[in-house]
This record gives C-alpha cells, sequence and structure tokens, in this order.
C-alpha cells in the first residue's frame, strides 16, 4: 500500500485524503493545530499537528512517503505568511523528504494578464503583487528539485464559494466597465485532479492549470445566481476595491492536463453551482 503525506489537511487537503484513502492510499495528515488533527481522526487518516513552516517540526518527523502534496493555506494571510506557509514550508519539506514526489499547490493568480487573453503553462506568470512574487519563488524551488506545480483556480464546492457568499450578503456588483473572466475549479474536481497525477507516476519538472473547462465572466456568474435564486441582480458600479492577489483579467486553459484523460466532472461554474453547492442553499430555504 503506498503512503502519501497530505501537508495542510483542510478544505481541499481532506477531499484528496478521502479520495486517496478509498483508492487504497495509506494516507497521513498534517494540520497546523491538534483540534483540526484530532477531528480527522475519526474518518481513518493518521492525522498529526505540524507546522510545515519550522524546520525542526518537520525534521522530527520520522515516516516515509512515496509521494507528498503540499496543499498547506494561509486562509487569506499577508505575504509574511505567503513566505512561511508556501515557501518556507516548500523549503522544509524538499529539504527533509528529499527524493520523493512532491506536488505543490500553487495558484492561477501568478498570471498578471489583463487583456482576457488565454493562457497556458507557457504564457508568462509574472505577478505584480508580492503574494503571487512568493509564489513563483516557491513553484522554483519545488520545479527545481523534480517537483509538479499545480496553479489552482478559484477553489469552490460545498459550504464554500466566494462568489456565491458575495452575491447572498449583497456585496456583489456588477461593473460594466472592468468585468473580468474568473476561472474556476470545484473542489472535487481538484482532489481527483490531485489523484489522476500520483496515480499517472508523474514525472517532475511539470506544471499544470487545475480549472474547470470554461472560464466565465463575473456578470454572468452573477446573473447565473439570480436567475437560478430568483433575486435581483447586483447593482451596477464602478469597482473601486483592490483585488488582494492583484488585478488580472485572462481565460487560464486547462488543456494540458484534459490531454492526459483527466476530466471535470463539473466542467462549467454553472453545473458545480446547480449539482452541489446550491444543495444547501435550497435546504436552508434561500
Amino acid at each position: 500500500m503506498p503512503r502519501v503525506l497530505i501537508a495542510g489537511c483542510g478544505y481541499l487537503g481532506r477531499a484528496i485524503a478521502d479520495l486517496l484513502a478509498a483508492d487504497r492510499w495509506e494516507v497521513e495528515a498534517w494540520t497546523m493545530s491538534a483540534e483540526s488533527a484530532k477531528e480527522l481522526s475519526p474518518a481513518g487518516h493518521s492525522a498529526h499537528s505540524v507546522d510545515i513552516s519550522n524546520a525542526k517540526d518537520v525534521a522530527a518527523q520520522k515516516s516515509a512517503f512515496e509521494a507528498v502534496v503540499h496543499c498547506a493555506s494561509t486562509r487569506g494571510g499577508d505575504a509574511n505568511a505567503y513566505r512561511r506557509v508556501y515557501f518556507d514550508g516548500a523549503r522544509n519539506l524538499v529539504d527533509h523528504f528529499g527524493k520523493t514526489r512532491l506536488l505543490f499547490i500553487s495558484s492561477t493568480s501568478v498570471y498578471a494578464q489583463t487583456g482576457g487573453d488565454w493562457v497556458t503553462e507557457e504564457s508568462a506568470a509574472e505577478p505584480q503583487h508580492e503574494t503571487g512574487k512568493i509564489l513563483r519563488e516557491s513553484e522554483h524551488l519545488v520545479l527545481d528539485n523534480g517537483g509538479i506545480v499545480i496553479r489552482l483556480g478559484g477553489l469552490y464546492g460545498p459550504g464554500r464559494s466566494a462568489i456565491l457568499r458575495k452575491f447572498l450578503n449583497g456585496e456583489a456588483t456588477i461593473d460594466p466597465e472592468n468585468d473580468r473572466f474568473v476561472n474556476q475549479v470545484h473542489r472535487d474536481d481538484a482532489a481527483a485532479a490531485v489523484q489522476f497525477l500520483l496515480r499517472r507516476e508523474e514525472s517532475g519538472g511539470q506544471i499544470y492549470n487545475l480549472v474547470d473547462n470554461q472560464p466565465t465572466l463575473l456578470s454572468e456568474c452573477y446573473r447565473w445566481l439570480a436567475t437560478r435564486l430568483n433575486r435581483s441582480l447586483p447593482a451596477t458600479a464602478n469597482s473601486t476595491s483592490k483585488r488582494k492577489r492583484g488585478d488580472s483579467n485572462k481565460r487560464v486553459s486547462n488543456a494540458r492536463l484534459r490531454r492526459l484523460g483527466w476530466r471535470p466532472r463539473y466542467p462549467t461554474f454553472a453545473d458545480g453551482m446547480e449539482k452541489s453547492v446550491l444543495q444547501t442553499v435550497d435546504d436552508e430555504g434561500a
């Protein structure tokens, strides 16, 4: 039975862990807190509280693995948090586990294109914001050591969707002058893609965009939600807020992953919302 470490077993990591366990992998899960580790135990995962940004904490672990998945999150933290979790975490995992296959969950926010262009893994990834620059440093570290980089789009799924939350809370606006494409992926599709790459024993040094099949204008997402939930459209207004990961407008292609044979269960925003996320909203009587 192959062994895998999920370093950062949160919203995405838990889904990956469950899939791999069902696929007869022996899963070890690391979380920041002892409380989170305790919550994972009933699912049958071996869970430990380990701070991957702390070299001594990582070095104290004695287990060996066939693969390591770095999917820890800053939960919206600042640049200092990014450096600790992503760069220091990746460096400590590389240093401790040596030649073990490492999959690093990065972000499509490293693409800074603003003209609505299609981008692939070969497109320029030159973020202007500090957090994106730290992600790129982390990517280089992983790739230089034979790892795989997965650039994740906006993650959503049961209990989580930034677009839906803003719509329901009345925070959403439609700005016709600054509309932009959003590139998303359902949590279950993201977990299945990680499983897919581990099954293939994909060679290192590769980058994969992990998004659904159809980038969608943000305004179209809001229009779909308004129709589906029988609610009014958000107000039309000029956007004045600065996005934490920088302003960009691009269409991210998942063609490289699809050429390998991966297919998303939820190929569009509407598919994922209708078949997964909005079930909870409907049950609550929204």
